[in-house]
């Protein structure tokens, strides 16, 4: 796929941006102030339990208390029973215990909690709990899943009751590097278990490694080709980490010199504005629309400017063909999770759905993230999920608008004017003031010196008071203020 790795650092942030065929396909972004807590594990203290939730609020010493449920507790699962332990049973106000974080906190959400602890390794990822071992579903092959199964097996210390999952980059791993990960993850969860001993409540116990370092951890792939980073002492931190863990990388890991910043020189800087807006222009002519919400994101196609040369059915086709395309990379680019509900164009024959249905899961199967299609519903729209596990790149770089207040709409310099009217009347039978100043935008004072300057005049006249008018400047457009003189 030509798939290319570009690490941008500056103080404050890094950011990271995997293109294939010289087009952006993934952005990723931490910053100092705000590093991602997924994988973090904390000694938490519980500060209520909910039994008709069948969940818990952990303190982990952020603004707000994480969440855990029942089906995320451990020991609910491993009771001698054959039933699930009520949360109430295992669980107490003011308990401490070793936690993990499996979500970021999202809105109004906080973070997401478990008590099984699984610590990712270069190659495998550590489940000290389970003596389960896993293998990706990504290798496919079952002959080298069981090759792959018996060898780790066979690699585990005597003694050891944890398990393994074998990633996908395990696949051509040699049993020197896989014993080197096992005892690397083994060491880390003894020193992990030994601070949780002395560390006081709420206490941060290990912290996953910092974005620059994950990516040779969990996005380089067989197809990477370069890794290219603009930090000379960012470039010595992962070299001397994939010196350690990953050392098929080194060759391909460049230290960039330029005068022109990394993002520019391959217009990432472009895409990151481009990912932000709501309208993705497609090629043909045709464009999509893309709208997030809390609940779910919605995405329209719509034909555009774009007619085919042969008949209306084969544009609406090309169009969904190119839109499906289209959409699996937005999904990976904007990082959007959750439930997504795509309204293609309506296609009048089933070969035409089918095809575009194809064409749509074929490019979501590059997602690394888990993508579930359920294909189109009796209203014609495609319904799908895809995980959510951090913020959506907007809500990573954007806050919401503090004039229209996420609406994306603003109030008609005509409604305003109206809502004024009806608040001076509404003011005058509460007080006797002498006179009335409006305090306003300048779009709502020019519309009162002209097309309302008669409806102005007419409420001046009924209440038989002045009524005189002042521009500010700072208002927004929907803003306003009634000043009794």
């Amino acid at each position: 796929m030509n798939e290319q790795i570009l690490i941008n650092v500056t103080p404050q942030e890094t950011r990271v941006a995997v293109t294939e065929q010289g087009a952006v396909q993934e952005l990723h972004i931490e910053r100092d102030s705000s590093r991602g807590l997924v994988g973090n594990i904390y000694l938490g203290r519980v500060c209520r339990v909910l039994p008709g939730m069948q969940s818990a609020f952990v303190e982990i010493g952020l603004p707000r208390a994480a969440f855990l449920h029942v089906a995320d507790i451990w020991a609910a699962r491993n009771g001698n029973g054959p039933e699930q332990k009520p949360i109430e049973k295992i669980l107490s106000e003011g308990q401490t215990l070793l936690v993990q974080v499996v979500k970021d906190p999202i809105g109004s959400k906080g973070a997401r909690l478990s008590t099984q602890v699984s610590i990712a390794g270069r190659l495998l990822v550590y489940l000290p709990q389970d003596p389960h071992i896993g293998i990706s579903q990504r290798i496919e092959d079952e002959a080298e899943r069981e090759s792959l199964r018996e060898k780790v097996h066979a690699l585990i210390p005597p003694g050891e009751t944890g398990g393994f999952i074998v990633r996908t980059v395990a696949e051509a791993a040699t049993e020197a590097e896989l014993q080197a990960d096992i005892e690397y993850l083994i060491t880390l969860w003894k020193q992990i278990q030994l601070a949780a001993q002395k560390a006081a409540a709420q206490e941060l116990l290990y912290q996953d490694l910092s974005l620059a370092t994950r990516v040779l951890r969990d996005l380089v792939t067989d197809s990477t080709e370069r890794i290219i980073v603009d930090s000379r002492e960012t470039f010595a931190k992962v070299q001397e980490f994939a010196a350690r863990y990953t050392r098929q990388v080194l060759p391909i890991l460049e230290h960039y010199t330029g005068e022109r910043p990394l993002f520019d020189l391959f217009a990432v800087e472009e895409e990151i504005q481009k990912a932000l807006g709501r309208r993705v222009d497609l090629k043909s002519g045709g464009y999509v629309i893309v709208d997030q919400t809390e609940a779910l994101t919605t995405i329209d196609v719509n034909t555009g400017g774009f007619v085919s040369g042969r008949s209306f059915d084969d544009t609406i086709f090309k169009t969904n063909l190119e839109a499906a395309l289209s959409i699996a990379r937005q999904l990976r680019l904007r990082n959007l999770g959750g439930i997504i509900i795509v309204d293609f164009i309506d296609m009048d024959t089933q070969e035409h759905r089918d095809a575009v249905l194809a064409e749509l899961r074929k490019a979501l199967s590059r997602d690394r993230t888990r993508v579930t299609v359920n294909g189109f519903s009796q209203l014609g729209l495609v319904e799908m999920t895809r995980k959510r596990t951090r913020e959506s790149l907007a809500h990573v770089l954007c806050e919401q608008c503090p004039v229209c207040l996420g609406r994306g709409e603003l109030k008609a310099p005509q409604t305003i004017c109206y809502e004024i009217l009806r608040e001076i009347l509404r003011t005058e039978r509460q007080f006797n003031a002498k006179e009335y100043r409006i305090l306003a935008s300048q779009k709502v004072i020019d519309l009162f010196l002209d097309e309302e300057s008669a409806s102005l005049t007419q409420l001046g006249d009924f209440i038989r008071k002045p009524i005189s008018m002042q521009v500010e400047s700072s208002y927004t457009q929907e803003q306003f203020d009634i000043v009794l003189m």
